[in-house]
């Protein structure tokens, strides 16, 4: 199975934001990218990225205690479309 990331859309925002501490929020189905991800867009920012673990229902569901670790951005995977 394979999925357009646009992992380039994530790397600009990261860099648009000097972001040094990116946090990524995934939903189940794209948790096995996660290492892909991570490294992909670490060896073209030079970003610390963390990937969130917990559960993940919607772009509304943000991460609790984020602020425990000052992220910079919080990038978040989903499944269809925002406009």
């Amino acid at each position: 199975m394979d999925y357009d990331l646009e992992l380039d859309r994530v790397v600009t925002l990261v860099k648009k934001n000097r972001a040094k501490r990116v946090c990524i929020q995934l939903p189940d189905g794209l948790k096995p990218k996660a290492n892909d991800i991570v490294e992909e867009v670490e060896k073209k920012t030079r970003s610390k990225v963390f990937i969130w673990g917990g559960s993940c229902y919607g772009a509304c569901d943000l991460p609790q205690g984020l602020n425990n670790i000052k992220i910079d951005l919080l990038v978040q995977f989903g499944h269809s479309k925002w406009k």
